[in-house]
């Protein structure tokens, strides 16, 4: 993890300690408005059956995708401070 001096300081990123936490966050956020667009939906079915499966197909797949888009987002986000780290440890190697 990181400390508190981390904050201040510019040796050390911080992002890719707290982008798992923003992942996590993402995927709950994810599932809670999937399972409150499965809820809307069964009550949708008491009237249209048909629109409700419809709004029930929709909202899962939604939630699967903003998994997977969290997932893709946060991968991206820590590949490019790889790139950072490895294009430093070049330079490094360079310089001997």
């Amino acid at each position: 993890m990181f400390g508190l001096g981390d904050l201040f300081q510019w040796e050390r990123f911080v992002t890719p300690t707290v982008i798992k936490v923003f992942y996590w966050l993402a995927v709950v956020i994810a599932v809670l408005l999937g399972v409150a667009g499965a809820v809307s939906s069964l009550a949708t079915m008491a009237f249209n059956p048909f629109v409700g499966m419809i709004f029930l197909i929709a909202s899962l797949l939604g939630a699967g995708m903003g998994v997977i888009l969290a997932r893709i987002t946060a991968e991206f986000v820590l590949i490019v401070f790889r790139i950072n780290e490895h294009l430093g440890a070049i330079r490094n190697r360079g310089q001997m």
